[in-house]
């Protein structure tokens, strides 16, 4: 069972959202974002898909490394 965090069940407002949009551009992953948002991982993974940006690194390779 995940942590209690400072902002479960709270609504998101708009200055998290902008806060998450800008977090996704700089390539965060999902769990500091949720720590800097005060929402779980999945919290922030969800509310990412609901605002259609996307959480993938686009700094990483797609198959392993060479």
């Amino acid at each position: 069972m995940p942590k209690a965090t400072r902002n479960t069940g709270k609504p998101w407002t708009p200055a998290d959202v902008r806060e998450l949009r800008r977090l996704a551009r700089e390539n965060t992953p999902t769990c500091v974002v949720g720590l800097e948002l005060g929402r779980t991982p999945g919290a922030v993974a969800q509310k990412a898909s609901a605002e259609e940006s996307s959480l993938r690194p686009t700094n990483q390779r797609r198959y392993g490394r060479r």
